[in-house]
């Protein structure tokens, strides 16, 4: 005997539409993803969905006929009579989830690169450049940031930690991001609330941020108004969250901390866009500014982006695109097999990455006229341990340029910086590209076991034997100018003396093609200097008073004392 039972469908209907719309709901918020159809996550929602609400809908009606419940009775060997259920589900109502998907993983293949390989390589636009041209000769050490973000980390946390009142309640994110402050390299990061409790008893939201300064390698605590919309936040206040209430189809990423000209925090994000197929390529559009303490929003084009912001198009997304220009430019085809003309970003994998794991891109930054651009250099596919070129990004415009250099890479160059000091077992940080009299130079720091920075290093890009390291910046470059033969060498910084003299006489002479300057002094003391080097010393005259310092008998700074005057000239 056979019973069939069901309930009527508008019950499995019914329960399907709620369960989905809520699922939509909870998947949208929850996530705070881009309503957009060029967004991947997008449709992976409503699939998923979807595929909830037709779960539930069936379910509902399998409480009597799951897709159908089959009922029967069967009599047993003693004449007993046994029940027997079956359930059995319908495919039916999963066939649009599933046609759905079929549809997205289909559009997902045609915006590849095996189909637009020349679109890909054409995203990035990069123009050959001249390196002494574009890269000012680095004089000035501190417009030269060497710290990597594991030894802003220490710093700032150290500095973190002295705060009793706030280490109890926030903890230091730790995104420390590179920016231009009022012309100096920076590295900056938002404290973040220690858990979901200490959000609750803060809700006046976190009052300060951390600032390092990579060349002193000193890091201070810097107080300002409650920021109550920031990523450690929870619900409305999420800052992700309260960027996607606010503009719900836009896709953004690269979420970061950063100050402008007056130290008064934001958080920003990258607007991107896709531009290839449904799914394909990506470039940044624009950026959207949080205002952590009152939640006010702005959205910037690309080109009307404030000098103060300095990471939109942020280091990732440039390598990136940077390799798609390097691989695809001759088709994809010979991306595979000939390889003719293939390039890529130089990039490492740490030691303890598994065999599967993706080398990622490593790259430095440059403080130049007032943005951040990110340098890293470029290689054959070939992986071997030259770059042929360096490639010098942006990271505020977008704007790329690519100097045809050979020379050693970045992990030479700091294998051969370690090897200077190998009996101290010192680790390089990813170097930084310089400009040495016109020689591309790479500048690094030295860090010991515990991360602590104790020496620099200057590595020759072209002739990576050349090599100095010394205990200051300055110290370091010109140590480095001296064994190219560009400056006299630089004496130990406990031979370097000072006096103040009254000079005699002042001459000129030529020796190799070069002009010294020579004082000699009332007691008959006689010092010498580069002209090149000191070109204001060409104002002295005899009966000048003067402050030296010195060695031997070779000038390193000279100070004139202006008659009649407080005032000093340093020449």
């Amino acid at each position: 005997m056979k019973k069939t039972g069901a309930v009527p469908v508008i019950t499995g209907i019914a329960a399907g539409l709620i369960t989905g719309i809520i699922a939509l709901s909870a998947g949208f918020f929850i996530s705070a993803t881009a309503i957009n159809v060029r967004n991947p996550g997008f449709w992976l929602i409503i699939i998923l969905a979807l595929f909830a609400g037709v779960l539930a809908g069936s379910i509902t009606k399998g409480y009597k006929d799951f897709g159908h419940r089959t009922v029967s009775q069967k009599t047993g060997p003693k004449g007993r009579t046994k029940k027997h259920s079956e359930i059995k589900f319908s495919g039916i109502p999963f066939i649009l989830p599933i046609a759905l998907s079929v549809i997205v993983i289909i559009a997902g293949i045609t915006g590849s690169t095996v189909f637009n390989a020349t679109s890909y390589a054409n995203i990035l636009k990069v123009n050959d450049s001249d390196f002494t041209a574009d890269l000012s000769e680095s004089v000035e050490t501190d417009s030269i940031a060497l710290m990597d973000t594991a030894s802003a980390r220490m710093l700032g946390d150290r500095e973190i930690g002295a705060l009793s009142d706030v280490v109890s309640q926030f903890d230091v994110s730790d995104d420390y991001i590179q920016i231009d402050y009022n012309g100096k390299p920076v590295k900056v990061s938002a404290l973040e609330y220690a858990g979901f409790f200490k959000w609750m008893n803060n809700r006046d939201g976190v009052k300060g941020y951390v600032t390092v300064d990579p060349v002193s390698m000193s890091a201070s605590f810097e107080e300002s108004e409650g920021m109550k919309y920031i990523p450690s936040a929870y619900f409305l206040e999420d800052a992700k969250r309260h960027i996607w209430m606010e503009y719900p189809t836009l896709m953004t990423e690269n979420l970061h901390f950063e100050i402008d000209e007056s130290g008064k925090p934001y958080y920003v994000a990258s607007v991107v866009k896709k531009t290839i197929s449904l799914f394909g390529g990506k470039t940044v559009s624009g950026c959207i500014v949080l205002d952590p303490v009152s939640g006010e929003t702005v959205i910037y084009d690309a080109e009307d982006i404030p000098k103060w912001i300095d990471v939109v198009f942020h280091g990732d997304l440039i390598c990136e695109q940077y390799n798609w220009h390097g691989m695809y430019q001759n088709g994809y085809l010979n991306s595979l097999f000939a390889k003719k003309g293939c390039k890529q970003v130089t990039t490492y994998s740490s030691e303890d990455d598994s065999s599967d794991e993706k080398p990622v891109s490593d790259y430095g930054y440059v403080a130049k006229d007032g943005d951040i651009w990110i340098y890293t250099g470029v290689t054959s596919v070939n992986g071997d341990s030259s770059n042929i070129g360096f490639l010098l990004a942006n990271e505020r415009t977008g704007e790329s340029r690519y100097y045809a250099i050979a020379g050693a890479d970045e992990k030479s160059a700091m294998v051969a910086a370690e090897g200077e000091v190998q009996e101290k077992g010192y680790q390089a940080s990813f170097p930084s590209l310089i400009n040495v009299e016109g020689y591309p130079t790479y500048i690094m720091v030295l860090k010991d076991s515990g991360g602590l920075v104790k020496l620099y290093a200057a590595v020759n890009v072209e002739q990576y034997n050349i090599v100095t390291t010394a205990a200051t910046q300055s110290e370091c470059i010109e140590k480095y100018k001296a064994m190219l033969g560009i400056t006299e060498p630089v004496p130990p910084a406990e031979e370097v003396k000072t006096a103040t003299v009254t000079i005699a006489s002042v001459k000129y002479i030529d020796i190799d093609g070069n002009t010294y300057i020579y004082l000699i002094d009332t007691e008959n003391n006689i010092f010498k200097a580069k002209a090149s080097e000191h070109e204001n010393m060409l104002l002295l005259e005899e009966g000048d008073t003067a402050e030296l310092s010195y060695t031997g008998s070779i000038i390193l700074s000279c100070k004139q004392l202006i008659k009649n005057t407080d005032s000093t000239d340093d020449l």
